[in-house]
């Protein structure tokens, strides 16, 4: 008896040891992905311990919805009656991206202002707040009795559902790097990376309040969590748990920032393909196919209209927009928009995307600097005007540093940086190419032409726009630090990963085959 019992010790003492060495990649332990260029493992703290996340798809942030890149002609869809000469076809690229299901509300508007009232509620941020707040004067009018709608459209609470107007292109701006940042940090709180009574201390932070790029930089401490499972816990480079996520976790989300304008007006069309004998994505790749140009975001047809088999939708406004000269809603007893100035953001029919209002209700901003010959001087890939390229700012220590109200602080890229380089040769290309030989294009801002570096495009025709502005071709400007009645925004976000959407890998992909050889 007494040498079964021994017998029995020493087996399990090295059915233990056995089990320890799988636990910590032993010659027996766990399996270990492998590089295909060296054959070393990751994740293995006895060789290096280089970490690589679990490949993942990227999460849909709040409020967005996915879209489909491909290509499309941008440009005017009927005939340009203004004379503008601004928006020539051209067939371009758009990669996949995110953007907003609707406007951006009157109550996430206010949302983002008690953010900032409570974060920078010291006296010297009074500058801040008042610089966040929009302007609610947009709706005085010499001619008109407006005046209730300064006092009550951005705060009464009938309006809560309503787009946000009197804002600025840089207070859109702002508002998508906020945003940005509070999802960026309820994940982590959420993921157990941050303790929760993070979020219920943020009165007075100041510049001590949490942003992604600071976080990821190691400028701002959070009070530390508790990873809520065993599949979030992350290691270091030693097998040792830590708790400060890296944006190549894959946990992060992408930055919140305006779409670019073919982004836009691609997301707006909402041309997507219709190949009904197409069910799941492993039958077939269907047509390449552009669809026939669309004038208006809610149509599926060149002539508009869009009604089911019983044609109950047929006749029914589509948009909120100003049918003719003082016709904004209809007759009573037959509204025909139901809405005399702005409407819920979420009124009207989507689009083949599913966004709401891409046409009328109130225009948006986008992100680019305005040139009227876009058609001479732009990518035909992921089109965009408005680059100033800038880098992390370095003080004589080496050391990043934020600034007043918490964020990274950058510098420009100076041409002299720039000037050997084969793909830019210059900091600030917001105007290139203006005044060359190639577009003849001279902007004297004040004396001959209203354009300048601060003119920002804006699209989707409003309320108070007849039919022509609703079409997703058609763009008009304005100063970057002026507001309207008339404007709102939307937000968008980059697409990392498949460009078909999550479940799909980028490029196509065969399956393994036999080859045939002589021998």
């Amino acid at each position: 008896m007494q040498f079964a019992s021994l017998k029995s010790f020493f087996l399990v003492a090295a059915a233990f040891v056995f089990l320890s060495s799988c636990k910590n990649g032993g010659i027996f332990g766990k399996k270990y992905d492998k590089s295909s260029v060296t054959g070393w493992n990751y994740n293995d703290k006895n060789m290096a311990g280089f970490g690589v996340p679990k490949e993942k798809e990227q999460n849909t942030g709040p409020g967005l919805v996915f879209v489909q890149g491909g290509t499309f002609v941008m440009g005017a869809t009927d005939e340009d009656v203004m004379g503008d000469w601004n928006n020539t076809p051209r067939r371009i690229t758009v990669p996949s991206f995110y953007i907003d299901r609707t406007e951006v509300a009157n109550i996430h508007y206010r949302e983002y202002l008690h953010w900032i009232e409570n974060n920078f509620d010291d006296p010297e941020y009074a500058a801040v707040i008042n610089g966040a707040k929009p302007d609610t004067l947009v709706w005085r009018s010499e001619l008109s009795a407006n005046e209730p709608y300064v006092d009550y459209y951005f705060r009464h609470p009938s309006f809560n559902n309503y787009p946000v107007v009197g804002v600025t292109w840089r207070q859109a701006n702002d508002f998508c790097i906020w945003r940005s940042s509070r999802v960026n940090e309820l994940i982590l709180v959420q993921k157990g990376f941050i303790n929760k009574n993070q979020l219920k201390t943020i009165q007075g932070q100041g510049e001590e309040n949490f942003t992604t790029k600071s976080y990821l930089l190691g400028l701002y401490s959070p009070m530390p969590g508790k990873p809520n499972s065993k599949k979030t816990q992350l290691f270091d480079a030693n097998g040792k748990p830590r708790n400060f996520v890296k944006f190549e976790d894959g946990i992060l989300l992408p930055e919140y920032r305006l779409p670019t304008e073919a982004e836009w007006e691609y997301a707006a069309l909402g041309l997507v393909m219709q190949n009904p004998r197409r069910k799941t994505k492993d039958q077939g790749r269907g047509e390449e196919l552009i669809m026939n140009r669309q004038v208006y975001s809610w149509s599926q047809n060149v002539n508009g209209l869009r009604d089911t088999r019983s044609g109950s939708w047929q006749g029914k406004f589509m948009a909120n927009f100003k049918r003719g000269t003082g016709d904004y809603m209809g007759v009573a007893g037959g509204l025909n928009d139901n809405a005399a100035f702005t409407a819920q953001v979420d009124a009207y029919f989507p689009n083949g995307f599913g966004l709401y209002n891409m046409s009328g209700n109130v225009n948006e901003w986008v992100a680019d600097v305005y040139r009227p010959l876009n058609s001479m001087d732009v990518d035909d890939m992921n089109s965009y005007r408005g680059n100033k390229f800038q880098k992390l700012y370095q003080n004589s220590n080496g050391e990043f540093e934020r600034d007043s109200l918490g964020r990274v602080k950058y510098v420009d890229v100076t041409d002299a940086e720039a000037k050997n380089r084969r793909n830019y040769q210059k900091g600030n290309v917001v105007g290139y190419k203006d005044g060359d030989s190639v577009s003849n294009a001279i902007y004297n801002y004040g004396k001959s032409t209203l354009i300048s570096d601060k003119s920002r495009v804006y699209k989707g025709g409003s309320w108070n726009d007849l039919p022509y502005w609703l079409s997703p071709g058609t763009r008009r400007f304005m100063e970057e630090d002026q507001s309207s009645s008339m404007v709102g925004f939307r937000c968008a976000m980059d697409r990392v990963g498949s460009q078909e959407g999550n479940g799909f890998r980028n490029g196509n992909h065969f399956g393994k085959t036999r080859q045939n050889s002589r021998k």
